[in-house]
């Protein structure tokens, strides 16, 4: 039964960098929303309180020039007055006498752009007409009555709007390139920290570490991570040389540091089947010493061991650097020759190694110990056709050579159901 899947599970995460962003960006554009209408409303009270102020001085200033107009009752000069003073800051103005008859009048000529932004401004600011007393010797002659002229008022306002919106838009863009770059500053030590730990998890790169961050804290995030990335690559280190010192007790002698018997037979395994691949030869020298026992019974063990590594040695010598050497257990000893050119070559071979032999060896004591081997030689195809039956007519061989006399090579017997030539021997003869 198939269970469904979450449904957090089919939904892709963010990535920290467009959490952080639109965090900041919501915050930046909350701060900015909140102070361009905090400025708004208070630069409309100010101006309100500033166009108040204003009209109620041109009320005075006309009041004070229509004096003697008034007193005189001259429409004319009362309309001059007006137009000279009031045309320019009010949208209406009127003179009335003492008994409050209409003595002059004057009014801004249609055509005014935007009637319903001047009237939603006049309704905003709430300026109402302004009321002057015309006084004559400290008596009230008469009445000037003013009205704003809400388009001069609306033409600031926008400005002053316009004005606004510039520096919010402009400390907006300011505010997101501060945030961007605080977020560069947050965000590349976290990438470098999650490339860095991918690729330790991935691709076991021990060796990585992390650059220095800007923030204090990441930065602390950052020398710990590297310190323990280092703790890991030392643990890594060592661990690789216990394993690759564990393949190698597991595989070679510890005396000689030749091959073990287990590697010889792989070796050999992988070595009859590539021969028998390219039709080619492989050969095997089955080596044993002539007298390690008496050697072991008359100086000790550790001469022995002496004598076994100086063996290995000069047999290490006497041979390429493809071919294998080992140990096979006591003071028998094994050599691989691959990709022999001809049979006759392994004779070659045994007989340098032979020579090799012919000087004693000598102790740490200073003892000189004569150590003669006795070499069987076997080689595939000729006289066995797998890698256990190599060994084993390389071991006959060898047991013939200690029988005969000692300190000498013997081929071992040619395969019965072979109709080639019958002994390494008879082969390098065929080949002459």
């Amino acid at each position: 039964m198939k269970l469904p899947l979450r449904p957090d599970a089919t939904r892709s995460r963010p990535t920290l960098y467009n959490a952080l962003r639109r965090i900041h960006l919501s915050v930046a554009l909350i701060a900015v929303c909140t102070a361009g209408i905090s400025l708004t409303a208070l630069g409309l009270a100010a101006l309100r309180v500033y166009a108040d102020h204003n009209l109620h001085l041109v009320a005075r200033s006309v009041a004070y020039t229509l004096e003697a107009p008034v007193v005189f009752r001259d429409q004319a000069a009362a309309n001059e007055a007006l137009v000279a003073i009031a045309a320019t800051e009010v949208a209406q103005a009127r003179v009335y006498d003492k008994d409050n008859r209409l003595l002059a009048e004057w009014r801004r000529p249609a055509g005014e752009r935007f009637p319903g932004l001047q009237r939603l401004a006049s309704r905003v600011m709430a300026l109402g007409p302004v009321e002057q007393e015309i006084l004559h010797e400290t008596q009230a002659v008469g009445t000037v009555r003013l009205t704003a002229d809400t388009g001069n008022l609306l033409h600031f306002v926008l400005s002053g709007l316009l004005g606004l919106l510039a520096c919010l838009l402009l400390t907006a863009v300011s505010a997101h390139y501060m945030s961007s770059r605080m977020l560069v500053h947050i965000i590349e030590p976290v990438r470098n920290l999650m490339r860095v730990a991918h690729a330790v998890r991935s691709e076991r790169a021990f060796d990585q570490r992390t650059p220095p961050a800007h923030i204090a804290e990441l930065n602390a995030l950052g020398e710990d991570f590297n310190g323990l990335l280092d703790e890991l690559e030392t643990w890594q280190n060592q661990l690789q040389h216990e394993n690759r010192s564990l393949a190698h007790r597991a595989s070679h002698d510890s005396l000689t540091g030749l091959l073990n018997r287990a590697a010889f037979e792989d070796a050999l395994h992988r070595a009859v089947r590539f021969a028998g691949t390219t039709k080619g030869y492989a050969g095997v020298l089955y080596l044993d010493s002539d007298a390690f026992k008496e050697i072991n019974d008359n100086f000790g063990h550790a001469a022995g061991d002496e004598v076994l590594s100086d063996i290995a040695r000069r047999i290490r010598s006497c041979v390429r650097e493809g071919d294998l050497v080992a140990r096979l257990g006591g003071d028998e000893f094994a050599v691989l020759l691959t990709s022999l050119r001809k049979p006759a070559d392994i004779v070659q071979v045994a007989e340098h190694i032979l020579l090799r032999m012919k000087d004693p060896v000598q102790l740490s004591s200073g003892t000189r110990i004569g150590a003669s081997l006795s070499i069987g030689l076997s080689v595939f195809p000729l006289h066995a056709q797998t890698a256990a039956t190599l060994m084993h007519t390389a071991d006959e061989a060898m047991y013939r050579a200690k029988r005969r006399s000692g300190g000498g090579w013997e081929t071992a017997e040619p395969r019965l159901a072979s109709t080639g030539p019958a002994s390494v021997s008879e082969c390098e003869d065929s080949e002459k």
